[in-house]
């Protein structure tokens, strides 16, 4: 797994005040060719009003996909994926490179050719593009993790006959 480092404080300040520039700041370009107010949006895990959705046919039983922005058929989607306490997640790999954050529960991810990795909640991962791996839902309680997909959302299974 990947571990950051601090930056120095000159490329701090530097990539702040980049990111002033760049962020539609009052008076920017990006501000001024904004056509449509998207409104802001909150959801938690547990939100009575989540719509879960079944997972791949591989995904093992209890599994579920709730979409929290976008259209998972478009880019930029970002999803809760729900997986039964200690249940395993077949090998499988994505379009998409992954950005998540464990929510609830503890999971193990497994990304081929590295050590496992135990997420526990507040934990980020970043997984790569097309990077086979798995994972298992360690605790007591079902894992809920947040994922960002860049791409459209897909999932391709790696071992024949997986549930």
């Amino acid at each position: 797994m990947y571990r950051s480092t601090p930056i120095g404080r000159p490329l701090q300040a530097a990539l702040c005040a980049s990111l002033l520039v760049f962020s539609g700041a009052p008076g920017s370009s990006a501000a001024a060719e904004s056509k449509e107010q998207e409104p802001a949006l909150t959801h938690a895990a547990g939100d009575a009003d989540l719509v879960w959705g079944p997972c791949p046919p591989f995904m093992p039983d209890g599994c579920g996909i709730a979409v929290l922005h976008g259209d998972p058929a478009k880019p930029g989607v970002d999803v809760f994926f729900k997986v039964p306490a200690r249940t395993a997640i077949p090998r499988h790999r994505h379009t998409s490179a992954e950005r998540m954050v464990l929510v609830a529960g503890e999971m193990e991810v497994t990304y081929d050719g590295q050590e496992p990795a135990v997420l526990k909640p507040g934990t980020y991962a970043f997984g790569p593009a097309q990077r086979p791996h798995s994972g298992f839902c360690a605790s007591a309680s079902p894992c809920v993790l947040f994922i960002a997909f860049g791409p459209p959302l897909d999932a391709v299974p790696l071992e024949p006959g997986a549930k």
